[in-house]
């Protein structure tokens, strides 16, 4: 049987939702860029992953819940991978990456992004059932 932590899954989701718009990567001249300035298509994944992980919650269908918050962790690895290679091999040469990588810094908004993971991952909970 499968228990789901509603006040944890919901601050997850909430925190997964808001993460996107905080910002993500620190751009010289150009100031903060959150998710969608990052790469609009990692956006709308990351965005798709959480919107059938809350649908899924809304509607108790635990299974499938459990494998989205799953799915979910594994994409912000992905996401988070994926940036940080993309800021280092943005040229694809070498004094140009070096010098893009120095200056792009990884901002606050992917800590809080984690956070959210990790409550979507703490909410839920799979208990044996005693047959009496």
């Amino acid at each position: 049987m499968i228990i789901i932590r509603k006040s944890l899954a919901l601050s997850g989701l909430i925190l997964c939702l808001l993460a996107g718009m905080l910002p993500m990567l620190k751009v010289p001249i150009k100031g903060n860029w959150n998710l969608y300035q990052t790469d609009t298509a990692l956006f709308f994944i990351t965005y798709m992953i959480i919107g059938i992980t809350a649908l899924l919650f809304f509607v108790r269908q635990l299974t499938g819940y459990r494998l989205m918050t799953r799915v979910a962790a594994v994409w912000y690895l992905i996401s988070i991978s994926a940036v940080f290679f993309k800021i280092n091999n943005y040229f694809g040469w070498g004094f140009a990456d070096r010098l893009l990588s120095k200056s792009i810094h990884m901002r606050w908004g992917w800590i809080v992004y984690l956070v959210g993971i990790a409550l979507l991952l703490l909410s839920v909970k799979k208990v044996k059932q005693i047959e009496e």
